[in-house]
């Protein structure tokens, strides 16, 4: 029986197991699955030589190896994968944060690629590269036709490296050759921090990457030097979580130390591990408000469970995602990585705050959330019911903000981006002031002029769903009936170019101002400038300065199921 090492390393494991476990019982069962296991392994490489040699067509191996593990993989969890040496990388970026090359995000126009979004002080960014600048060639390569990932990975390397591009101005259309020696590029994990009322202090942070405690505590050292930081709002909305340790580092700003924060736990209670925080507190009295939405995930979950369940900071906005699975990395061999589930998230109330079940599924696969008979009760430290099922209940529960599809299919066609580089043509000089910058009437006309010229491939959801409608009605044989009542619905919807430019007019240029401050300020302009009128920000802060309400939260408010 031909077996790979990892695949004996793992039997060798069961049957080490085995031996330790004197019950008879738990003996056969582990046998049986040692059996299994090894069964599987031969018919599965028995699979891949056959097909490798024996399909009527060539099958490149390294695809027929990713197939097989998709499909091993499928029927778990979303975040079990089959990492090659390729995505490793990405995975790299991910967990730190960091990555070599020149700093900038980049995107499609036309043939060619352009810099949309050069990082403050990065090499890009040092060489004079501004939003719009197009890549005329990459070291010699004409980069005419290339695709995204084709610049990338020609403007990534080893740092200290160098790399040569030559581009043509956005704003002038003048050429220039730069070479840019690359980076170890870290992205921040705090994008921005700042007062946003007298004496209250605001954080946002958008993930948790390896060092992220560090630039999270330097910010709030920061606010307490420069000013009377007297309370603080940490954003965690739409930020996706990542390292767990670093989450348990920053409760241990807020929380005593040798509080604990989070458990995990595998396939039984024997695997349980919990976590304390190690540190002092240095805001152990600061009053704090926990902003989260229904991006919120993982780790920033986590934080934010814990210090609801610790009453020590009141949580305002949406439930969120509900992702309590811890993942963990195995090496494969040949530079290819297995990343799977190993435990759960449980915080310190005993709750988990996974969402779905992924190991019951419906009869079309479809895995299930909790149903209402099972969502159990518990307890925070001051005796406030909460409730597990997935995700963190707000304490302050407040409607999410959507954005119309409309708007959304502007941004995604890039014409908000192509328009803000001609504003900025004609305003290169112009000064502006980040936190009240709006274009004016007479630039939105403008907007509405440029994009009668685009085509913008939308359909409301109204006009779909009377498309549907009538499909069914002539299946149904309702077609004559009901068509007079359909054509005066819609008669009604008003959902062309220039209608929809009127209806949407407050997000799209919302969405359009963002785009030009970005230009001016880069991204801690535009978080500054959202701040004026968010709605959950100014919640914060109306909750934070009426201490009263605060108290009455965290030490008498029961939390809803949902």
């Amino acid at each position: 029986m031909f077996r790979s090492r990892a695949s004996a390393t793992a039997i060798a494991a069961i049957v080490t197991a085995a031996v330790i476990v004197p019950s008879r019982g738990a003996c056969q069962q582990r046998g049986d699955s040692d059996f299994a296991l090894g069964r599987n392994t031969e018919i599965l490489i028995n699979m891949l030589r056959d097909l490798s040699t024996q399909y009527v067509d060539k099958i490149d191996a390294d695809r027929l190896l990713e197939y097989s593990a998709e499909g091993m993989v499928a029927a778990l969890d979303p975040y079990t994968e089959y990492l090659t040496e390729d995505k490793m990388s990405n995975f790299e970026v991910m967990t730190t944060g960091k990555y070599g090359g020149v700093g900038s995000l980049i995107r499609k126009k036309g043939d060619y690629i352009i810099f949309a979004q050069p990082y403050e002080g990065s090499p890009a960014d040092r060489a004079g590269i501004r939003i719009g600048d197009k890549i005329l060639a990459i070291d010699g390569a004409d980069a005419k036709g290339f695709s995204p990932d084709d610049v990338s990975s020609r403007l990534k390397g080893d740092a200290d490296t160098e790399v040569t591009v030559v581009v043509e101005r956005m704003l002038d259309g003048s050429r220039d050759t730069l070479t840019m020696r690359r980076e170890r590029i870290a992205i921040p994990s705090i994008p921005y921090s700042g007062y946003v009322a007298d004496g209250i202090g605001y954080i946002q942070h958008s993930d948790f990457t390896e060092g992220c405690y560090d630039q999270l505590r330097e910010a709030l050292e920061r606010l307490q030097r420069e000013g009377d930081l007297q309370a603080l709002i940490l954003d965690y909305r739409s930020n996706g979580g990542g390292i767990m340790q670093e989450a348990v580092k920053i409760a241990s700003l807020f929380l005593p130390k040798g509080t604990e924060i989070v458990s995990t736990m595998g396939r039984d209670s024997l695997s349980r591990q919990t976590y304390l925080t190690a540190n002092d507190p240095i805001a152990a009295d600061l009053p704090l408000a926990v902003l989260i939405n229904g991006s919120t995930a993982s780790s920033s979950e986590i934080l934010a469970g814990a210090l609801q369940d610790r009453d020590r900071a009141v949580i305002i906005g949406q439930r969120s995602y509900g992702k309590g699975l811890v993942q963990g990395t195995r090496y494969l061999g040949y530079n290819s990585y297995l990343k799977l589930t190993t435990a759960k998230y449980y915080i310190p109330s005993g709750r988990c705050i996974q969402a779905v079940n992924y190991s019951e599924r419906d009869a079309d696969g479809r895995a299930g959330i909790v149903p209402d008979s099972l969502i159990r009760e518990y307890r925070t430290d001051a005796g406030r019911k909460v409730y597990d099922g997935g995700g963190i209940v707000p304490d302050i529960k407040l409607e999410p903000n959507y954005v119309s599809r409309f708007a959304l299919t502007l941004y995604a066609m890039g014409y908000m981006e192509d328009w803000a580089d001609d504003y900025m043509r004609r305003n290169a000089d112009r000064p502006i002031d980040v936190r009240t910058f709006s274009i004016d009437e007479a630039d939105y006309d403008d907007f509405k002029a440029f994009i009668e010229q685009k085509d913008v491939p939308y359909e409301s959801q109204t006009r779909h769903a009377l498309a549907a409608l009538r499909q069914a009605a002539k299946a149904d044989l309702y077609d004559r009936t009901l068509e007079e009542h359909v054509a005066a619905i819609e008669a009604l919807v008003k959902d062309d170019k220039q209608s929809n430019l009127e209806t949407y007019r407050r997000e799209i240029i919302d969405a359009i101002n963002a785009e030009i401050v970005l230009r001016y300020a880069y991204q801690r302009g535009v978080i500054e400038h959202s701040l004026t009128d968010d709605e959950v920000v100014l919640k914060a802060i109306e909750l934070l300065s009426d201490r009263e309400e605060m108290q009455r939260i965290l030490t008498e408010q029961d939390l809803p199921k949902h």
